[in-house]
């Protein structure tokens, strides 16, 4: 128990302080650090042992500023115009897109067909499309960086494509002799065979 007491006192004292104990009149011993009495005895304390932590010598890292990645305030697809319908035989289709600001260099434009890549990612904005099936698709261009990365996209907007048979195209415009061969609805195969003049030949 007084081993604790003293334990205690010394750790609650400043490293300059000093410590004396001294017997009262009940007979209990009493530590102090001022001598209340002519009996008191001084307590030599050990010299406190004060370690200081290394000051670092590796600098922190110093987190190097991100460049922020080339924007676009604006890109949208010129033509065809959203929800337009192509009447066309073939199923051929242009689609031009602009963008503010124009291209950043190892930026790409790519086209999206029913939301698949459609013909050749490149810096030119004008993409020509070939054998489109009849019917609703939706189309949506891109700006991509140099891994691929998506950048910008426009909203998907609808197109509807009308492809005209051959069929048609000769009930609307039937096809007349000088047009086989040249028109598509018009082949050599289906033209009608001439027919050849019978000599006349005089009743004997």
């Amino acid at each position: 128990m007084r081993g604790l007491l003293l334990c205690l006192l010394l750790a609650g004292l400043p490293a300059a302080a000093q410590v004396y104990t001294y017997v009262d009149a009940d007979g209990n011993r009493v530590f102090t650090d001022r001598p209340a009495s002519d009996n008191a005895e001084r307590i030599e304390l050990p010299p406190t042992n004060n370690m200081s932590l290394p000051a670092s010598t590796t600098p922190a890292p110093v987190a190097e500023p991100r460049t922020p990645a080339p924007s676009y305030q604006m890109l949208r697809i010129l033509l065809p115009q959203p929800d337009v319908t192509i009447r066309d035989s073939a199923g051929n289709l242009i689609v031009t897109a602009t963008s503010e600001p124009a291209l950043h260099s190892g930026h790409s434009f790519r086209l999206l067909l029913d939301g698949q890549a459609a013909g050749t990612s490149g810096r030119s904005p004008v993409f020509s499309l070939e054998n489109i099936d009849r019917g609703t698709h939706q189309l949506a261009v891109e700006i991509i960086d140099s891994q691929g990365r998506i950048l910008e996209r426009t909203p998907s907007q609808p197109l509807h494509m009308l492809r005209i048979s051959l069929a048609q195209k000769r009930l609307v415009k039937p096809c007349k002799k000088g047009d086989y061969g040249v028109r598509a609805e018009c082949p050599l195969k289906d033209k009608p065979a001439e027919k050849k003049d019978i000599p006349f030949v005089p009743f004997i």
